[in-house]
């Protein structure tokens, strides 16, 4: 007779951590990308994470728009970390998506088992190229510092960043330049001080500002809109 209970037994109850980006790992909830984004999971589970075709159901799911729908099994496109054990990525090609907010469902067990859900929003922009978008300034208002951010279609490239800012009358103040790798398409933290190109503070009141961009390698510019500011001290 074989039987009893093991003293060692793994006590877990909780399913894979599930992290989702779109195109690389800078992209946040509600991030834009364009008609074709590459959807980047990155998966972790102490216990390991289910891969078998064997456990029906229990299968690394997304499921877009539709929570319902038809499931993509995303099994075959897991790859697990190097010398981390537990952990691993999914990367999969969206082709020709529809202009506009979407949002996709994912669905991934460990092999005791459990499971975890995780859902994320991302706009698609139908003109992928020439594009300067989610731009914001944090904090707004502010008395000191503010730091801008944005989202941008040039991709793995040195860009040429310049900030121009100006009063409500038009009159130029200020111009923030640098240059910075960009690996994905999101820059979160370039930072100003609330001071003039002579280093004066600025009187409290409504500012506005544009950002420009340029790759020299891809022989491409961006620009974005006008965007709002408050000087608050």
């Amino acid at each position: 007779m074989i039987g009893g209970i093991s003293p060692n037994a793994i006590a877990d109850n909780e399913g894979p951590q599930i992290n989702i980006f779109f195109d690389d790992r800078s992209f946040e909830y509600g991030g834009t990308t364009g008609i074709n984004p590459l959807l980047i999971l990155d998966l972790e589970d102490e216990n390991g994470i289910n891969l078998s075709s064997t456990s029906i159901g229990h299968d690394i799911t997304a499921t877009l728009d539709d929570k319902n729908g038809n499931q993509i099994v995303l099994n075959s496109y897991y790859s697990p970390a190097v010398d981390e054990l537990g952990k691993g990525t999914v990367e999969f090609q969206f082709r020709d998506l529809d202009p506009g907010v979407h949002k996709i469902y994912i669905k991934a067990w460990d092999i005791l088992n459990n499971s975890s859900e995780a859902v994320s929003e991302f706009v698609v922009n139908e003109n992928e190229e020439g594009s300067i978008t989610q731009v914001i300034n944090y904090p707004n208002p502010f008395s000191s510092n503010t730091n801008f951010a944005f989202e941008h279609d040039l991709n793995n490239t040195n860009l040429d960043i310049m900030i121009d800012i100006y009063s409500m009358s038009g009159r130029l103040i200020k111009t923030i330049n640098e240059q910075r790798f960009s690996a994905g398409r999101r820059i979160n933290d370039i930072n100003w001080d609330g001071r003039d190109d002579f280093g004066n503070k600025l009187a409290n009141g409504l500012y506005i500002y544009k950002i420009n961009l340029s790759s020299t390698e891809f022989n491409l510019q961006r620009e974005s809109d006008f965007h709002k500011l408050v000087i608050l001290n």
